[in-house]
């Protein structure tokens, strides 16, 4: 009489250690591509987008007021010089923390006939109890929400904060970057003309 092998033995068979090792290198496939994915979306946010057709001209031609009241901030005013013009909001970290260092930029830049601006995304209460803390040498206009449509039309898609964008003698942008400025930008932007 012959006796059936033991089926209830604890080793795996050939056939499920080949299914697991399948659904390890699948799943870790599915992770990787997700992660890629991610990766991605992360850096075309970051990226500045094809500017609108017509977004230099509609900014010089705009006003904004500031938040000490009295005249505005008009923009065809510095049309001539290079501009640095920097989308911020008082609720956004990145941008409170450049700053100083675009403060410290423009008191090193305007003899050789720098401009920087400040767009504040942001309510007019809020803009001037912050810069009762920390008060800013160069011109910062109100632009409210108006503002995040011009970021758009000169290519920040996200609305992201903060928005760089660096406008040469001719009124033609030059540069633009999303997120933080860093030393090494600003260095590389006096150069520009």
């Amino acid at each position: 009489m012959s006796v059936p092998p033991d089926t209830s033995s604890t080793a795996p068979s050939v056939d499920n250690t080949a299914q697991a090792a399948r659904r390890r290198w699948l799943y870790g496939a599915v992770a990787g591509a997700a992660a890629l994915g991610g990766a991605g979306l992360a850096w075309w946010r970051l990226q500045p987008h094809a500017q609108q057709e017509g977004a230099e001209a509609a900014l010089w031609g705009m006003e904004f007021d500031t938040p000490a009241g009295g005249a505005p901030l008009v923009m065809k005013a510095l049309q001539g010089q290079p501009v640095l013009l920097n989308f911020w909001a008082t609720w956004c970290p990145p941008c409170v923390d450049e700053l100083p260092m675009l403060n410290t930029f423009y008191r090193e830049n305007a003899p050789k006939g720098w401009q920087v601006v400040g767009l504040a995304i942001d309510q007019p209460s809020a803009v001037r109890k912050f810069l009762g803390r920390l008060p800013l040498d160069f011109p910062v206009g109100l632009a409210g929400m108006g503002g995040t449509e011009l970021g758009r039309s000169l290519g920040n898609l996200t609305g992201g904060l903060p928005f760089t964008v660096v406008l040469g003698q001719g009124g033609n942008v030059l540069h633009r970057k999303m997120g933080q400025v860093t030393a090494q930008d600003l260095q590389q932007w006096a150069r520009l003309r």
